[in-house]
């Protein structure tokens, strides 16, 4: 199943066919719409002529700030996002030799292996690491043995992530499942 995440073709089909891609779409889904979040690595790919974890790692980070800032954007804030990015694709070049599917194949891992190497990525904390277990078992058939234990609640049916998202109707209710959770945490405060 080919990945709709963004409603831009170009992006989806980076995202579809490069785990790092996608791995970077997951780090910059954070106070941005999900959509723009995912469509970022098809912009940086576009503007480095590829996506390789070796030169986005090596590239000098003041040269790599300027092109995440490049309108359109890569983020939000793009300056602080670079940095980020730049130490991902680090960790995946030192630790996992570039291959960033290695964090889910290395040693047949378990779900809770999985997650616990996400977790170790840097600006990927519990919420973001389980979302994206949830999104390689959900739409990229890889399931470690225990994964949905280690997805936790992104794990069930519910649509509540990028892990649910398949077209645009699946985007509306997973961004309608949050805002009724944003309401029942603004209820149970008052």
């Amino acid at each position: 199943m080919a990945l709709w995440m963004t409603g831009d073709d170009t992006a989806d089909r980076l995202l579809d066919s490069d785990p790092f891609a996608l791995l970077l779409g997951m780090l910059l889904d954070q106070q941005v719409a999900m959509e723009t979040a995912f469509a970022g690595p098809a912009k940086i790919a576009d503007r480095m002529g590829g996506l390789d974890p070796r030169r986005v790692a090596d590239a000098d980070p003041e040269e790599f700030a300027a092109l995440c800032a490049t309108p359109p954007a890569v983020h939000r804030y793009p300056g602080s996002m670079a940095g980020r990015i730049q130490a991902v694709a680090r960790a995946v070049v030192e630790d996992y030799d570039g291959d960033v599917s290695r964090l889910w194949t290395d040693g047949d891992p378990d779900g809770a292996t999985v997650l616990k190497r996400l977790k170790a990525l840097p600006g990927f904390g519990d919420q973001k690491a389980r979302i994206f277990l949830a999104l390689l078992a959900k739409q990229r058939g890889v399931r470690p043995a225990g994964w949905q234990e280690a997805a936790g609640a992104y794990g069930d049916d519910v649509p509540r992530s990028i892990a649910d998202v398949v077209d645009a109707e699946s985007l509306a209710a997973v961004r309608a499942t949050k805002q009724a959770a944003k309401a029942a945490a603004k209820a149970a405060k008052a």
